[in-house]
């Protein structure tokens, strides 16, 4: 049974989905779909051509859909979809996209933002990712499955986060990090790989060796990384952990890679 509290604020248009429950104080604008079994527990503002998909639970003071803090956007038709089962905490916010990153942001299934976290403009969030309190998402980044972006770090513009990366509380990433990557620093540095991650999520001993061995070999002296990339694709062949991570250096974007500050590290 939907339950809206009579302090709420939802505008014509809005489409809410079985079960959702409001709380005092909300605001739904007319362009914002709620999926099913939703809750927004008290002053939570929806703005925009947000879609939020099934068993959300969003906290006090949330902004979500609001127009992009971008000086270049000039009120085109962009979107903010979020998925399935999403936790969002008190403060978060949450901005659609721009026509210079593809009118969409887009968060998916089963991630958690912690107080105060912020998600740009034209950004793609994939599923199960965390990011605790206070962590800054500049716009067009990519923050791929299972990563966790630790309190307060800030995530410079177009870096791509890969898949099981850990980030550290209070880091700078200015460059992208490699799947099952640690990245920590004020100007972050790659740290070796989230190897507790791994274990957590059932890696097995053997893929997580093979893991570090071809860490070991993508950041020696020898080479360029190029260069390195070929030589790991050829000792793992056929090897799909690996090859997820060279998989990642190889379609590039526009940052650098994140590299460790000695090659011997991890």
């Amino acid at each position: 049974m939907t339950q809206i509290h009579p302090t709420a604020i939802i505008e014509p248009g809005a489409e809410l989905g079985e079960r959702v429950r409001i709380g005092p104080y909300c605001i739904i604008g007319a362009d914002v779909r709620l999926g099913d079994d939703s809750e927004l527990i008290s002053h939570v503002v929806l703005a925009g051509r947000t879609t939020i998909g099934p068993r959300a639970r969003i906290f006090p003071f949330a902004s979500i859909g609001h127009q992009p803090q971008d000086l270049k956007f000039h009120g085109e038709p962009s979107t903010l979809t979020i998925g399935a089962d999403c936790m969002i905490r008190e403060s978060v916010t949450m901005n659609p996209g721009t026509e210079g990153g593809g009118l969409a942001t887009v968060v998916g299934d089963k991630c958690v933002f912690l107080t105060g976290a912020h998600v740009a403009h034209d950004c793609r969030v994939g599923n199960n990712v965390i990011f605790s309190n206070n962590v800054m998402l500049a716009g067009h980044c990519t923050v791929q499955d299972f990563a966790i972006i630790g309190g307060g770090a800030a995530v410079h513009q177009f870096c791509r986060i890969g898949a099981h990366a850990f980030i550290g509380g209070l880091s700078g990433v200015e460059n992208d990090v490699i799947p099952y990557g640690i990245a920590i620093g004020n100007r972050a540095h790659l740290a070796g790989l989230n190897i507790v991650g791994l274990k957590r999520r059932g890696f097995s001993r053997e893929v997580i060796h093979d893991i570090r061995k071809a860490y070991r070999l993508l950041f020696a002296d020898e080479g360029t990384l190029q260069e390195r990339v070929e030589d790991v694709a050829a000792s793992f062949e056929g090897h799909g952990v690996v090859h997820e991570i060279l998989d990642f250096i190889r379609e590039g974007g526009n940052r650098s890679i994140c590299t460790p500050r000695d090659a011997q590290e991890g």
